[in-house]
C-alpha cells in the first residue's frame, strides 16, 4: 500500500476530534505527501515525511504496546498515539525546496536535484509542530508535550542549555516513547542517504 494511504487509513480510522477533518484538508492542499523528511539523511526523498511519520506511528504503537500492556489503550488511547505518530513533523510542511547543484560523475559535471531548506516561519521544530496542529484541533496536554519535545537531545532548545525537557520526559512518559519511536523510525527503519 502507497503511503499515502496507509497514512490517510491510519488518520481516518483513529483521529476523529473536532478539527480533524479541516487538518486533513490541510495535509492534503500542503507538500505534507510530496516532501521529504530531511535535505540528506533519513528519508531525504520525495514522498519521504509522509513515509517517516507512518513509521513513527508504528512505531509508537509497538512501544506504548510493550510499556502497557494487553490493557494499554487504558492508559493511552488509539486517537493519540496516531496523533503523535502521524503529526510530530508537521513543522516540516513547506520547508524543503528542491533545488540542483552541479554534481561530478565520471569525469562529467552533471545537473542534480536536491534539497534545501526555506524557512518561512521560524517558530522551531517540536514546537511549530504543536502550533500546526492546534491550529485545527485541541491535544492533550500529553499530546502536547511529546510532539513539542520528541527531538531529545538533538532539540536546539536542550543544546542551549535548556533543562526543561528533563522534567517534560519525567511528568509525561508518553514524551519518551514519541522521542524513542522517532529515533528507532529514522535510524533502524529508515534507508539513508548518507
Amino acid at each position: 500500500m502507497p503511503k499515502k494511504d496507509e497514512f490517510l487509513k491510519i488518520y481516518d480510522a483513529y483521529i476523529r476530534r473536532e478539527g480533524a477533518k479541516e487538518l486533513r484538508n490541510y495535509l492534503l492542499r500542503s507538500d505534507f505527501f510530496t516532501a521529504p523528511a530531511s535535505t540528506r539523511y533519513h528519508c531525504a526523498y520525495e514522498g519521504g515525511l509522509c513515509e517517516h511519520s507512518v513509521n513513527t506511528y508504528l512505531r509508537l504503537l509497538q512501544n506504548v504496546q510493550i510499556e502497557y500492556g494487553e490493557k494499554w489503550e487504558s492508559s493511552v488511547s488509539h486517537e493519540t498515539v496516531a496523533i503523535c505518530g502521524l503529526l510530530h513533523d508537521l513543522c516540516k510542511i513547506d520547508y524543503y525546496k528542491q533545488d540542483f547543484r552541479n554534481v561530478k560523475e565520471n569525469g562529467e559535471w552533471v545537473r542534480k536535484p536536491y534539497f534545501t531548506r526555506d524557512e518561512v516561519l521560524p517558530f522551531g521544530h517540536g514546537e511549530k509542530s504543536v502550533y500546526i496542529v492546534s491550529s485545527f484541533m485541541h491535544l492533550s496536554r500529553e499530546e502536547a508535550m511529546a510532539i513539542n519535545w520528541h527531538m531529545g537531545g538533538f532539540d536546539m532548545r536542550v543544546k542551549g542549555g535548556d533543562f526543561s525537557i528533563s522534567d517534560a520526559y519525567r511528568i509525561f512518559p508518553l514524551a519518551v516513547l514519541l522521542h524513542v519511536s522517532d529515533l528507532t523510525a529514522t535510524y533502524i527503519d529508515e534507508k539513508r542517504s548518507s
